[in-house]
């Protein structure tokens, strides 16, 4: 026996499968954040830089770029990963104010301005034109390698790379200046800042067990006496 099916059902079947039809906006993505808690307060990081392992750098002559993954990657268990959106997007997302995002996809922003944390410079962004703005590893990923990551699995240094809690959207120039030195060559020029990158820079040391050299400590324990 063959059964009809009404003409209104067939109808509210298209329109609901037309949902997800092309021309529809994309889901809103998952918002950016970090892990909860991080930076951790003066106090967890003065107890946390205790704790680290003292050592001089290692296999600084083996770095190379390419051995925490080639390209921004949403490929990981890290903060950040897996939520449909590209890394560097997430930073701008959760850095950036006055913000705009696309209407289609919202992980892409279309303009906004950063509060730079490092130079206290205000620099405005507007997507596909040249900017100011870069994104920056706290803990480089060079002073990564020679403090631990060179005997890391390449999954961990993918994670490493892309962790919302070691990224910072910051001044290009800057960015260049600070490279991949660490805090004993180099603290931010916006000495109001110097608390939180101390907080920063050793909340993420002791998160991936990295060590740190004598005169590192020795810098961050002054980045952290700046801390009320």
């Amino acid at each position: 026996m063959i059964r009809t099916v009404p003409a209104l059902v067939l109808v509210g079947v298209a329109l609901t499968a037309c949902a997800s039809c092309a021309g529809q906006a994309a889901p809103r993505p998952v918002p950016a954040v970090g892990s909860a808690g991080f930076p951790p307060s003066a106090a967890e990081a003065r107890a946390q830089l205790a704790r680290l392992r003292v050592a001089w750098g290692e296999q600084w002559q083996t770095y190379e770029r390419v051995r925490f993954g080639r390209t921004w990657s949403d490929d990981t268990d890290a903060p950040g990963g897996r939520n449909g959106c590209d890394t560097r997007d997430d930073v701008q997302r959760r850095d950036l104010v006055e913000l705009r995002t696309g209407d289609r996809n919202a992980c892409v922003v279309l303009s906004g301005v950063l509060d730079d944390p490092y130079t206290g410079k205000r620099l405005p962004y507007a997507y596909r034109r040249a900017s100011q703005i870069q994104t920056d590893h706290v803990v480089a990923l060079a002073a990564a390698w020679r403090a631990g990551a060179w005997a890391w699995t390449d999954e961990r240094r993918l994670a490493y790379a892309n962790d919302l809690d070691v990224l910072l959207a910051t001044d290009k120039q800057t960015n260049h200046d600070k490279s991949a030195k660490t805090p004993d060559r180099w603290k931010p020029p916006r000495r109001e800042y110097w608390c939180e990158y101390g907080r920063r820079w050793t909340g993420i040391k002791a998160k991936y067990g990295l060590t740190v050299s004598p005169p590192e400590k020795r810098a961050v324990e002054e980045l952290l006496g700046t801390c009320g």
